[in-house]
């Protein structure tokens, strides 16, 4: 930490991504059981966006500081075209469409509004060079996110841009055993934000020499140890900072793709199921040897909420934010309420419980549910000094004219129906490449999409 940065001058910024025009309900992510029960459904990209910016502009005037990322371009045609479908972008649809409907589905998949994906981020306040650090997840276990990485690091490159303050590192290999989901499976723990952390990275197998009695048998491990140790590494992180625990397997056999269904963590605030981790007990014992602030571990079991009841409501895959007087506010989904136990829970545990969790906010985010994706998958965390955010590059800290301006950019741009066979359509692919430039316009952050590069 600099010499004139004091840790009163850091605060968490949540950057949320922005939902794009293709939003569409495909069901492509294996594991993601809101994504496959949902699959063939019609979409409305309009609503769907306008729900993502209502939930940053509920949070920005409540207090908390909120970026905002733009969406990827789609459908990728440069990846169909690497796929070997040829001609012009209507014919390389139209036979996308007759020929591979599924990979047409996929390069469409407007997935990258799940910005707790898009990457692990390390404040400045824990990197020996007194930098933040960045690196893009791999999203290498299915085709249709790892298609987002490299717009993923020209947008997080742009943004974050100034080198006296940002470091940005290379996406881990593509292969299983460095399988990285980003932020879903990395979580900070501090005082304050301007403590210095404990990094708590979770993962669902060991690539080299793991044991295959202690994965998941039905769904697949997204998370390997690997990807883990490498992004600590490339971070400069040492091993009194790092905590690396498995998850639970069972978990990801319900339904738990990512430990942020089953876990989130704030300051010294540890909010999690009983189920969420192989070894909960040294987990915590980790944390709690390594943080210089006592950990504040709040413990749902299992009697109080399954873990069918956690995947279905996504409790856990809520915003917790910290406030000014020290409390704690759980941002949940609507569904939170539709489920009695997990409302119960809420009620009893959490805001009866000697915790600093004060208030409990529910935001609408349906469109974003009914494909797996909570609050919390709806943005990266990155903490910054008062010097970095006055370094970002662009309009991408929101602010009422910026709301305004994004909300009309939407209502223009974006469909209010979308259903799978759409996605063929030729003038979608268009009116999405005209949005996006315009976007890049509003945000200020320069050519940033395949299509602008030429």
């Amino acid at each position: 930490m600099s010499e004139t940065t004091n840790a009163a001058d850091y605060r968490e910024v949540n950057f949320d991504g922005l939902v794009g025009p293709t939003h569409n309900y495909s069901g492509l992510a294996h594991g993601n059981v809101a994504s496959m029960r949902h699959g063939g459904l019609i979409s409305n990209p309009r609503e769907a966006a306008l729900q993502g910016l209502g939930k940053m502009k509920a949070l920005m005037d409540a207090g908390y500081a909120q970026g905002v990322l733009p969406p990827q371009q789609r459908p990728d045609l440069g990846a169909l075209r690497s796929l070997g479908f040829s001609g012009s972008n209507r014919e390389v649809l139209a036979r996308a469409a007759g020929e591979a409907p599924q990979v047409l589905r996929a390069v469409c998949s407007a997935s990258s509004m799940w910005t707790a994906n898009a990457g692990t981020v390390t404040p400045s306040r824990d990197a020996p060079d007194g930098r933040a650090h960045f690196t893009p997840a791999n999203l290498q276990s299915s085709f249709h996110r790892f298609l987002e990485p490299e717009t993923t690091g020209r947008v997080l490159a742009a943004i974050f841009r100034n080198e006296a303050h940002f470091a940005h590192h290379p996406v881990l290999p593509a292969t299983p055993a460095f399988s990285d989901e980003g932020a879903a499976n990395h979580t900070r723990l501090a005082g304050e934000h301007g403590d210095a952390g404990v990094h708590l990275f979770v993962y669902g197998r060991q690539a080299f020499g793991g044991n295959p009695a202690q994965e998941p048998k039905r769904f697949p491990a997204r998370q390997t140890l690997e990807a883990s140790q490498a992004v600590a590494r490339q971070h400069g992180l040492t091993a009194a900072q790092t905590v690396f625990a498995q998850q639970h397997p069972d978990a990801i056999d319900a339904g738990v793709f990512h430990n942020d269904v089953i876990a989130v963590g704030n300051g010294p605030v540890l909010l999690y199921h009983e189920m969420a981790f192989r070894d909960e007990h040294a987990t915590l014992d980790a944390l709690r040897s390594k943080m210089a602030s006592p950990l504040i571990p709040v413990r749902v079991p299992s009697e109080a909420v399954s873990l069918d009841d956690a995947v279905a409501s996504y409790l856990f895959n809520s915003q917790l934010l910290s406030n000014p007087d020290g409390s704690m506010s759980l941002v949940v989904p609507g569904e939170c309420q539709e489920r009695e136990a997990v409302w119960r829970t809420i009620q009893d545990l959490l805001l009866a419980g000697h915790n600093p969790i004060g208030e409990v906010v529910v935001k609408d985010v349906k469109q974003s549910m009914r494909n797996g994706g909570g609050p919390a998958c709806l943005r990266l965390r990155v903490v910054l000094s008062d010097q970095e955010r006055a370094a970002l590059t662009g309009r991408v800290l929101l602010t009422d004219g910026l709301h305004a301006e994004l909300t009309a950019w939407v209502e223009r741009h974006y469909r209010d129906r979308l259903a799978p066979d759409d996605l063929a359509d030729p003038q979608l692919a268009d009116e999405t490449l005209t949005a996006l430039d315009e976007l890049t316009r509003i945000l200020e952050i320069g050519s940033v999409y395949p299509f602008q590069l030429g």
